[in-house]
This record gives structure tokens, sequence and C-alpha cells, in this order.
């Protein structure tokens, strides 16, 4: 069977390619460039920490390397301190939070990494893998769509055409793919824009984040300053919409002032590594699917004003489909499956698009009643907090409770601390093989997961419960699911009664949770979420070839 092409190798096409490899979907990526990509310290991304971790586990070394998790979060207005966080340096969970007393635990850290430091993270990983092959200097001008496949047109030195099963555009903002398909891409343009200033220097906060909003010095409105590994930090400042452009020698009085306005009057020593401008704008594809072709990251959205993450959006974008044309690829999948990518993504970002939309003039609208409403300045100092935690509506890991692969609602189905369609907590669980890990370690396999919340597993030894109780008949009721299962134990889930089953999606969202081992419900609730009865042809044994112009074959497994 012919691979799935992408076309981009950003970062989310090099992840896509990564996690189609995981599940054993071979892949051509088509890079436009020459495979390198320019260091810029000064353009760097904010993952958080499931995003992180799903690409820690696609083998990318630099996270840990060249990354930083931020140790805490500071809040200042003017000359106060108006909020000040520690945050959980673990890998986190999907749990809410807030600083009310007796809060289960502090936000999870966001991860702050060089874009270029990524991508080459990324690059290093798929040298590693057999199943992906990266063509350089290879640029599309051309799709053609059959029953059977699709094949991608380039120009460039190593081919003219390939032939793959899909097709997923990751080629950003600009998407040869999306105006090949005529889809149209509306939005609002310059909705933000910064000055970028990588440094490097002392701050107060060693290894903290920063939000200064309203700084008691000209010329500055809201500033951000975020830490890089040795000693770098990323500052940003928010400018007028239709301010003048900004010169070199702004840029350096704004640092200049900046620091000493942050360390007492006096201006640190620093070194000007990098600068630049980022301007945010905010659009959304009319269409995500079209027939085997598909949009990914920038090319099917725009996003990240106030403290919004737009790569982040794109990850999720790969984490929701590699698994569904995984299944796809090796057993064939019905419409409603390729569906659910556009259906459950497409509205995730335009809710987020929303929220950031409709906070953009309560944020940076000023002055007027909202000024001198009681608790206004500490709401708005909230809100943007959760934009760069990854919290609350401009932040908060999406969930799918409207769902096409989401099941109906049966007797047998029980509540738990996570609703159905929202991510599921990253809890210690009992793997197969006997080994104690996370569940966020058994994402991203292509693989069902049935989870059964079984109290004092971690004090029996597991060969006496592994045969015991309702186990047996659990094992039974997975080996008969309609699609490939793992199952795995836990001590305790969040509001999950004792011997509840959680029926959990290969992207970590919740199908649905059951009272007991009820094995028709959960054998409904896997068929659901599959995508309903389809043929299952045989899965391919082998890696396949991937034919090129000139008559040859290209080894990809």
């Amino acid at each position: 069977m012919d691979p799935v092409i992408i076309v981009g190798a950003g970062p989310v096409g090099l992840a896509l390619s990564l996690a189609l490899s995981a599940q054993g979907v071979p892949s051509v990526v088509l890079d436009e460039s020459g495979g390198k990509e320019e260091p810029r310290p000064a353009r760097s991304v904010v993952l958080r920490a499931d995003m992180a971790s799903m690409v820690e586990r696609l083998g990318c070394t630099t996270l840990r390397d060249e990354g930083v998790r931020w140790v805490g979060w500071r809040g200042m207005r003017r000359r106060q301190v108006v909020r000040s966080l520690a945050l959980d340096l673990g890998l986190g969970g999907t749990e809410e939070w807030s600083e009310a007393p007796g809060a289960p635990a502090p936000p999870a850290a966001p991860l702050h990494i060089p874009q270029h430091a990524l991508a080459r993270g990324l690059r290093d990983a798929i040298s590693r893998q057999k199943l992906i092959r990266l063509v350089t200097e290879a640029r599309l001008d051309g799709i053609e769509q059959d029953r059977d496949g699709i094949i991608a047109h380039t120009r460039g030195p190593e081919g003219t055409w390939w032939r793959g099963s899909h097709l997923v555009g990751c080629d950003g903002a600009r998407s040869t793919v999306r105006k090949l398909l005529g889809i149209r891409f509306p939005g609002r343009t310059a909705v933000e824009r910064h000055a970028v200033a990588a440094l490097r220097t002392e701050l107060p906060w060693p290894g903290e984040a920063l939000l200064h909003r309203q700084p008691p010095w000209r010329g500055a409105e809201e500033i951000t300053a975020r830490p890089l590994p040795d000693g770098v930090w990323r500052i940003d400042w928010l400018l007028p919409p239709r301010g003048d452009l900004v010169t070199p020698d702004a840029l350096v009085s704004r640092i200049r002032e900046t620091l000493a306005g942050w360390c007492e009057g006096m201006t640190p020593p620093y070194e000007l590594i990098d600068t630049g401008v980022h301007t945010v704008h905010h659009r959304l594809a009319r269409r995500w699917r079209v027939d085997r072709v598909f949009l990914a990251g920038d090319a099917a959205h725009l996003v990240g004003a106030v403290g919004t993450q737009g790569l982040d959006e794109g990850l999720r974008d790969v984490d929701n489909l590699a698994w569904k044309l995984a299944h796809s690829w090796h057993h064939g999948a019905s419409d409603r499956l390729l569906d659910s990518y556009q259906s459950e993504r497409r509205t995730a970002v335009a809710t987020r698009l929303r929220a950031a939309d409709q906070s953009l003039p309560v944020l940076r609208g000023g002055g007027g009643l909202r000024t001198y409403l009681p608790g206004a300045t500490r709401g708005h100092d909230a809100l943007l907090t959760d934009g760069h935690l990854g919290r609350g509506p401009l932040g908060a890991p999406p969930a799918y409770p409207h769902s096409p692969l989401s099941p109906p609602y049966t007797e047998g189905q029980t509540p738990v601390g996570t609703p159905p369609g929202a991510p599921v907590e990253d809890v210690r669980v009992t793997a197969p093989d006997g080994t104690t890990v996370r569940l966020r370690d058994r994402l991203g396999q292509g693989r069902l997961l049935v989870l059964l919340v079984a109290p004092g597993t971690e004090v029996w030894d597991r060969r006496h419960w592994q045969s015991a109780g309702v186990m047996p008949r659990l094992e039974e009721a997975v080996q008969a699911l309609p699609a490939k299962a793992e199952v795995l134990v836990t001590e305790g889930y969040p509001g999950a009664p004792a011997h509840a089953v959680l029926l959990v999606r290969p992207d970590g969202h919740l199908v649905a949770a059951f009272s007991g081992v009820r094995p028709e419900e959960l054998y409904a609730a896997a068929n659901a979420a599959r995508g309903g009865p389809i043929d299952e042809p045989q899965s391919a044994e082998e890696a396949p070839e991937v034919s090129t112009e000139s008559g040859h074959t290209a080894e990809v497994g």
C-alpha cells in the first residue's frame, strides 16, 4: 500500500511523519527547503505539558537538551507583583487547578524551546526511522485524486510525482495544498504585533516566566519575558496595532528601559542575540478535508493572540489525525472516522479563536467603565495567565463532547472525573508486561486503551490479581473488540468507583466509562470510536515502496 504524503517539513509535518511511523505507517515528507533551518533564538515556541510529552514520545531529544520548563509564573501590574505561581515541573496532567486553598496541584510547567532546535530534534528522530522518507527541494505544484489514492506533482531534483494513500498539507499559512484545493482561509490580519528580542542577561527571577502589564515606563503596554537555556531570555513587547516600524535604535531603547525597570533602575550587562517582529493573524480554513487530502497546522488555522499557542494547536491536529489515518491505512476506514478529524479539530480551534477574539476588546481596549469595575483587573490578569499556562478558555486542552465518534449513552455508563470526549488524567498504570508507567506513555500507538480501576493492585502481586476478580472477563471482552486494544490497570482514577472500566482513544480522549465489565456496551463504544462497521482488509506485513518519476523505487522501510 502507498505511503501517506506529507507536504511541508515544519514541526507539524515532521511530527506527523513520526506519529504515523510509530503506528506502522510509512510516509514521504516533501520539503520545499534544503533541509536546514536558520538558528533564530527569537523565534521560539511554547509547548503545553501534554504536547511536550507527545513530542518526546516521538523521539525528539532536543526538548530536554535545549528546552526549558518554567519553574514559576509571575504577573506584574505597574510596580506590583499581582500573581506568583509555582509550576509543576513533572510532565503534568490535565487536571483543573485554582488558587484556592487545598487545590490539588499547581499548573503543569510549559516548555519553551527555539523552533530551530525543535525542528532539528524532529529531523534527528526521523533519521532513525525506516518508514519515513524526507525529500528536500521538492515543491508541490499539483494534486490528482482517484478512488484508490493520490498523486502529488512536484518540481525538484528527486522527482516529479509521488503516489500516496492520503496527502496532508502541513505547508504553513501560505499553503499550496490549500490553494490547489480552492479552500477559503478567512479571518483577521495583524490581530497583535510584538517586538521580540532574544538576549543573554540576568533577571531577578531566574527560571520564571513574567507577564508585566502597564509597566511604569513609557512605550510599553504589556511585556512578556520567558527563559531559554544558557541564560537567554525571549522578551516580547506588545506594539500598537498600527504603529510605526520598529527601528534598531528604538528596540535597543526598549531593551535598556525594560531591563532598568526590572533591575532597580540599573541596566544589567546583556548580549543581544537576535531580534524580530512577531505579527499574529487569526484565520480558519473553511474545510480541512477534501476526499484524501487533509490540512493541518498553520495551513488549517492561525491563532496566537493573548497567550494562545499556534504550534500547540498544530500538534493537537497531529495527535488527532495520525491514529485515524493509521487505522485507515491498516484496516480501511469509514468516512465518519476520517470526517471526525475536521469535525473535532476545526470546532475546537474555532472555539479557541472565538474566545481570543472576545477577550481582545476587554484586555486591549483600555479605559472606560471596565477599568473601574471591582475585580476587573484581577480577572483580566487571570485570563491572560490562563492563556499562557494552557488553562481556561484561552489555553485548556480541547474536549470533543459532540464528536461523531461518541457512543450513545447507556445505563451501564458511569460518571468519572473526566467528561466523555475530554483528555484523560495522566495517572499511574500497570502495563501488560507488569511495569508501572504513566498513562500518557501508552498513547500514540494506534490502539484503544481499556483502563480498569482496581484499588489494591499496587499492594498485591500481579500474578494473583491478573487471574482473579473481573480481570479474566475483561481480558475476554477486550479480545473481542472490533479494534486493537490494550488493558491497563490503575490503583485509582479521579471520580471513578472501584472496578470502573474506562475506554480511551489512542490520542488520550475518553470514549466512555462503565460501572464494571460490560462486554456488549464496551464493544459498542469501541465500534463507535473507530467510526462504525467497516470492511477489515488484512494489514500489510511489510513496508511498501514509494514510486518516483524515474521508474525506480525508493525504500522507506
